[in-house]
């Protein structure tokens, strides 16, 4: 239990790092082709335009990573101070920033929101505004004053040392054997905390200084995953045979790496091959003094090219080749001498807890009964009939996940099920509304800990798992059995929405920019719930802002369409104003 306790805090830590770098990777390549395209020695030198590279990574990047950081831990108020004390870091030290808005980011949101659970709810009627505005503006001076001062010169050494250290392993030639933990850590699914948690912040430092990174190349290299790929292509048996050449194609241009780990899985000696094949690239590249302008995100060839610098396109493809290369001549030597036949890809995710470590030795904990597993997942089922949303959650939200939404969405659409709304997501992001959670096994109890109201479902393979069948035959069967014949339809099918005491805990009022009219709304209505003794959460939203989790959401009634198309699936309560409307009383009596 320690060891799958100590793994878990890992991987959601690591989760938390490439949160922040994730869904800012387009910004990282916009100023890597900026970067690659018009600097002095770039592809078409221009000096006005060459002007963008050093306010974006000085000033941009990190400001959109302190913003993501803090709006990770608390909304868009969360984010603003992320970013305000971002900028006390930025110009607390002569370098840019990224680690500082990875520490100053989370840290500002998690501040103001234990000033806000202190205050909050302590705030007189009429003085939201004014409270949400000025606890931003005076917790973010004060974070901004006291990072320029002591935290941007503390991270600003921190990152000397970091990226001296760094430079120091490169020039002994020791950096090919990191590859003898990214390897095995990739299988272990913490590829994206490694890449873009750990190896994305300090390349960037190195752009800045050099205009390229060979960093940004060793988790995202697909040649050892290829090449591991083609020897199952060639040489393996039955299900692998037959679907590695697909894979191989998703990997190599489609840049979803863990496409590959089910098939190292099956034969653990094959991360041997991806290790060798790591090293190799590496020390390839290291010898061409090759890198990148940005972090390769998908890690596909096509990415990898696109920020490719002028004069280093021979040492990246000769890095990716001679890795390919290796990787198989080695996973063709274990699958020829091999005397075991290895686990199928539908028993590989066994084999990685045995690797992991998440289960006991004892062989009841490892094996259970597909009886066990049955009953256990019948106790969690949803009928069609509560089933509006389906996540599929991974550590940063992509990748693989990405694609088992998009099959299962195809699978909905040809079996005729519509009202079902299926997405992908981050696994610190799974929204509260989320009604069935599928994850892959190893990540399934961290599902569990974010949402454990929603059914999880488990799969050993997001790209071809048996249970997405499974699921949509539950639900057409479902819905065929209890969707009324039209003639039968009520003509009150607008207040089909309508939550009932036992289902409303979150109430929000919304207009364009969640302030002035609707913050009084909301103070009158929490007043109105407070005399009544009712115990639900009321606040005040911008419109493009309602959070996934409201049961009611209150408009002017010249806003409620967009409101329904934000979050269909609340009920919603229009007003002709918000301070004084009829429906509040009535609302107060149906809650009581």
């Amino acid at each position: 239990m320690a060891k799958k306790g100590f793994k878990a805090k890992i991987q959601r830590f690591g989760s938390y790092l490439s949160g922040m770098i994730m869904p800012n990777i387009g910004a990282f390549i916009a100023w890597g082709l900026i970067t690659a395209l018009f600097i002095g020695d770039g592809w078409i030198p221009n000096e006005s335009l060459a002007a963008l590279v050093d306010p974006m990574k000085f000033y941009l990047l990190p400001l959109l990573i302190g913003y993501t950081g803090g709006r990770m831990i608390h909304d868009v108020r969360g984010g603003v101070i992320g970013a305000i004390a971002t900028m006390g870091v930025i110009v607390g030290a002569d370098i840019p920033m990224f680690l500082g808005a990875m520490i100053m980011g989370p840290l500002a949101g998690y501040l103001l929101k234990k000033i806000d659970g202190l205050l909050q709810d302590k705030i007189r009627q009429g003085f939201e505004m004014l409270y949400n505005n000025f606890s931003v503006g005076i917790l973010g001076a004060i974070l901004a004053c006291l990072s320029v001062k002591i935290i941007g010169p503390v991270v600003g050494a921190l990152n000397h040392i970091l990226a001296a250290g760094v430079e120091g392993i490169i020039n002994a030639g020791l950096l090919p054997l990191a590859n003898i933990i990214i390897e095995p850590a990739k299988i272990l699914f913490l590829n994206n905390a490694i890449n873009h948690g750990i190896l994305s912040p300090i390349g960037m430092e190195q752009v800045g200084d050099v205009g390229k990174s060979i960093l940004f190349l060793l988790e995202a290299n697909p040649g050892p995953g290829l090449g591991i790929l083609l020897a199952f292509a060639v040489f393996g048996k039955g299900m692998s045979k037959s679907s590695a050449p697909g894979a191989a194609i998703i990997h190599f241009l489609g840049g979803i790496h863990e496409i590959y780990f089910p098939y190292v899985l099956s034969k653990p000696t094959m991360i041997v091959a991806a290790i060798a094949g790591g090293i190799s690239g590496v020390f390839t590249l290291s010898l061409f003094h090759v890198g990148l302008v940005a972090p390769a995100s998908p890690g596909s060839i096509i990415s990898i090219l696109a920020l490719t610098p002028h004069g280093n396109y021979l040492g990246v493809i000769a890095g990716v080749l001679i890795a390919t290369i290796v990787s198989f001549l080695v996973a063709t030597l274990i699958l020829k001498t091999s005397k075991s036949e290895g686990k199928d890809l539908s028993e590989a995710t066994e084999q990685m807890e045995d690797m992991k470590g998440k289960k006991s030795s004892v062989a009841s904990a490892i094996n259970q009964t597909e009886s066990e597993a049955e009953s256990t997942a019948v106790d969690a089922t949803k009928q069609a009939t509560n089933v509006n949303t389906i996540i599929f959650a991974c550590d940063a939200g992509m990748g693989s996940s990405a694609m088992g939404a998009s099959l299962l969405k195809n699978k909905f659409k040809k079996a005729g099920i519509e009202d079902i709304f299926v997405t992908n997501k981050a696994i610190n992001e799974i929204p509260d509304e989320a009604d069935i959670v599928i994850t892959h096994k190893d990540l399934t109890e961290r599902a569990k800990e974010k949402i454990p109201t929603a059914e999880h479902i488990s799969v050993e393979n997001f790209l071809n798992s048996p249970k997405y069948d499974e699921l949509v035959d539950r639900l057409k069967n479902s819905n065929e059995a209890k969707e009324p014949s039209k003639d039968t339809v009520s003509t009150d099918q607008q207040d089909t929405n309508k939550k009932s005491v036992d289902d409303v805990n979150k109430v929000i009022f919304a207009c364009d920019a969640g302030m002035g009219s609707s913050a009084m709304g909301a103070s009158l209505l929490k007043n109105k719930f407070k005399k009544a003794g009712i115990d639900v959460f009321v606040t005040n939203k911008a419109i493009n802002e309602i959070p996934d989790d409201a049961d009611i959401v209150i408009t002017h009634k010249d806003l409620t369409e967009r409101a329904k198309e934000k979050l269909p699936t609340a009920e919603h309560i229009s007003v002709d104003n918000f301070l004084n409307s009829p429906k509040y009383d009535e609302l107060v009596e149906r809650l009581k």
